[in-house]
């Protein structure tokens, strides 16, 4: 089963919707209990990232969170879920991330209209099994103000709004996605079946699973 983690913000339903479209087992959920029997967790993103932070602190859920990693059980974060998995942001302040990927979020340059609300091409930066079926140069949906300044290793597919970024990262069963794929259409409900299939796989080893961050 795969747990879309409810924390009380986020584009929660239709994160949900879309994966059960694919015919992926998926269950909506803020219960510790559950997300730690699950196979797989989905943080999904439409919020600050102080206040996503801070909700998933408040209800006890990064724990579970921190565990599923560790025990190399599959996680997927959308949007501000993909910059929660990093070390922290500079939105509104300084915040700590969860820590389970090298690297900092920063706010998109100035000079174009924020937050960045549109569709652009994706560029494979290496070959991923959440790739798979999906035409090189397709057009996703990005809505967000700030992006993810990943080590350099964890990029797999970048796109360009005033300069170059990181669209998808990924390290062991740690993956993440910066543009919403439940409004993508063809290409992102592709990107969720995959994933769907990736967790139908199995976890990673637990010599191979995602270390936390210092």
């Amino acid at each position: 089963m795969i747990a879309v983690v409810d924390y009380g913000l986020g584009n929660l339903g239709s994160v949900l919707k879309a994966f059960r479209h694919v015919g992926a087992p998926a269950e909506l959920t803020g219960d510790p209990a559950v997300l730690r029997r699950a196979d797989a967790l989905v943080l999904p993103g439409d919020a600050s990232f102080g206040a996503a932070i801070g909700e998933i602190r408040e209800r006890g859920l990064e724990k579970p969170i921190r565990d599923a990693a560790a025990e190399g059980r599959w996680v997927l974060g959308i949007c501000i879920g993909m910059q929660l998995l990093f070390e922290e942001s500079e939105e509104h302040g300084r915040h700590h991330g969860l820590g389970l990927l090298a690297g900092r979020v920063r706010r998109l340059p100035t000079g174009l209209p924020v937050p960045h609300m549109g569709w652009n091409r994706l560029r494979w930066a290496r070959p991923h099994a959440l790739l798979d079926g999906i035409a090189p140069g397709g057009h996703v949906y990005f809505v967000h103000s700030y992006f993810c300044e990943p080590a350099a290793e964890l990029v797999v597919a970048t796109t360009d709004y005033g300069q170059d970024f990181a669209a998808i990262v990924g390290r062991d069963n740690i993956l993440g996605v910066q543009f919403h794929p439940e409004k993508s259409q063809a290409a992102g409900l592709r990107l969720i079946e995959n994933f769907g299939r990736i967790v139908a796989g199995g976890a990673v080893r637990p010599a191979a699973a995602a270390r936390s961050c210092p």
